[in-house]
Formats: C-alpha cells, sequence, structure tokens
C-alpha cells in the first residue's frame, strides 16, 4: 500500500516558516527614573483631585474652580500613559 506524502510536506513547510521568521530584539529597559515617576503623576493626580473635593474647590488653585479636575485628570492620565511605555 502506497505511503502518505502529507507529513513530510508539512514538516518541510514547518522548517521554511521557522526559517523565514525574523528574529526577536530584545527591547531596551526603561531608565531608572521612569517608574517613580510615572508612579508619583498618578499618586500626584489624585491628590490633586481628592483635595479639590474634600476643601470644596477652596484649595489647590481657588480662582480656577473645576479645572482643577482637568489638571488632576491630566496628570492621572500621563502616568497612565507612561504605564503602557513600560518595559
Amino acid at each position: 500500500m502506497p505511503e502518505s506524502r502529507g507529513r513530510e510536506g508539512a514538516k518541510q513547510r514547518a522548517q521554511r516558516a521557522s526559517q523565514l521568521t525574523p528574529q526577536t530584539q530584545k527591547l531596551p529597559s526603561n531608565p531608572s527614573w521612569f517608574v517613580p515617576v510615572m508612579s508619583g503623576l498618578m499618586i500626584l493626580g489624585v491628590l490633586w483631585v481628592s483635595i479639590f473635593y474634600i476643601t470644596s474647590g477652596d484649595w489647590p488653585i481657588e480662582p480656577i474652580g473645576y479645572w482643577n479636575l482637568a489638571i488632576g485628570m491630566g496628570l492621572i492620565m500621563s502616568g497612565f500613559v507612561m504605564a503602557t511605555r513600560w518595559r
């Protein structure tokens, strides 16, 4: 009875595919200041917003009113953007 050649063809295709895929390069790690700055931005943003609500808008900067929320949320979002680039 003749033998099936399908398995040999699959092995050869797998070998060719593994030879064609590029080798992954190791990405450089982040500098040592990256994590403390990222954490600091997120913590500072949470503190900014919570201080605004606790003091009923008198602190951190009274004349700008609800823009204090935008500043706090911007700090938090900056920290999260940095977190997406953390290696």
